[in-house]
């Protein structure tokens, strides 16, 4: 809405779905509650199904996201509803422990599953960020990762801790990556057939 000059300023608002995987335990749930809530507790049971949390954000002056956060189960990769999950998705954090080398062994078969039920228009991939969840319990990983990303299809990586208040969350990449005036010109979503 505008000033007296009778010039209107047009607000957009704009939904985006992002999935957050990963093995069971990895901390998902964690991450959510710290980046929607600012909460962090060590006593969250796993995650039945799917669950669900919304944060709003001001992306710019004209723009408002709605980031629906789907915490998708541990062991759900193994089922059929993955596809039903995955519907309509624009983006995805793929999260391991850094303390536990099976869940990043884990890693590339969470983004094979991504790629081969949801894509983009033109087929092209959801993009994908790797988080390396725990990081207040071990050194960097910063060139192991680096590579790994570029030859895995990944956007990037960060290092987070739920149990950390603060620091650069994940998304505010996928926003320098991704502005919002390139997701909503592109909003429609591919699901390849069953």
């Amino acid at each position: 809405v505008g000033g007296g000059s009778g010039s209107e300023r047009r607000l957009f608002e704009l939904l985006f779905k992002v999935l957050v995987i990963g093995d069971l335990g990895v901390g998902k749930t964690s991450i959510i509650k710290r980046y929607v809530h600012q909460i962090f507790s060590q006593h969250y049971r796993a995650t039945i199904g799917v669950d669900f949390a919304l944060k709003v954000l001001q992306w710019d002056s004209d723009t408002v996201v709605r980031l629906q956060l789907w915490d998708i189960a541990g062991q759900e990769r193994y089922g059929n509803m993955t596809r039903v999950y995955y519907r309509e998705a624009v983006g995805a954090l793929v999260v391991f422990d850094v303390t536990r080398a099976s869940t990043f062994d884990a890693v590339l078969k969470w983004k094979d599953d991504l790629d081969s039920k949801v894509t983009l228009n033109h087929r092209r991939p959801v993009p994908a960020v790797l988080l390396a969840n725990k990081s207040d319990q071990l050194a960097s990983q910063q060139p192991k990762l680096d590579s790994f990303c570029r030859e895995n299809g990944f956007v990037g990586w960060f290092e987070t801790s739920a149990k950390v208040p603060g620091g650069a969350h994940p998304l505010v990449y996928l926003k320098e990556k991704h502005p919002a005036e390139e997701k909503a010109s592109d909003p429609d979503l591919h699901i390849p057939p069953v």
